[in-house]
């Protein structure tokens, strides 16, 4: 499974433990869409909100000596908005509707946020394409090429002179 199809079958999952959550982002703590399983919203403007909420969330709770931050919550009139470090580097936004319980939201959120924030950090790691040979083996194949001319003049060996082609 692609991290995309991971990263929705994690929300999806805990859309379906909470049914009062209507939808959910991943977003990267730089305000760019990861990932998105909500309906009716523009997902890219609340990746960009989550990103800032979660910024004065943390400062407010430094200031304060609070520790670090677990979630901030949103309440409005017809609903909450809660967004959850997803490790360093990915937020974790759920939309509840008025009604929702927000213990369970959070008992839900809080580990989701957790996987989430690890397959994120997976998906950015670099890939080795290929194994790169150890230095002290003077017959492993060279990583890259290297034209002669760069070559030390004790390396070429005697007798060499350019040839105009390197």
């Amino acid at each position: 499974m692609n991290t995309d199809a991971a990263l929705l079958a994690e929300l999806h999952r805990l859309r379906r433990a909470v049914p009062q959550i209507s939808g959910a982002v991943v977003a990267a703590v730089d305000g760019l869409l990861v990932a998105s399983d909500l309906p009716g919203a523009d997902p890219h403007h609340i990746a960009a909100l989550s990103a800032a909420c979660l910024g004065i969330g943390h400062r407010f709770a430094h200031l304060v000596g609070h520790g670090p931050l677990r979630e901030s919550v949103v309440r409005g009139a017809d609903g909450w908005v809660v967004s959850y470090p997803a490790g360093p580097n990915a937020i974790l936004t759920a939309v509840a509707v008025p009604e929702a319980d927000l213990g369970r939201l959070h008992a839900e959120a809080r580990p989701a946020a957790q996987r989430l924030g690890a397959l994120w950090e997976a998906a950015r790691q670099p890939t080795v394409a290929t194994a790169i040979p150890p230095v002290d083996d003077p017959h492993a194949p060279l990583a890259t090429r290297t034209p002669m001319a760069t070559l030390p003049a004790n390396l070429r060996g005697a007798g060499w002179r350019p040839s105009g082609r390197e």
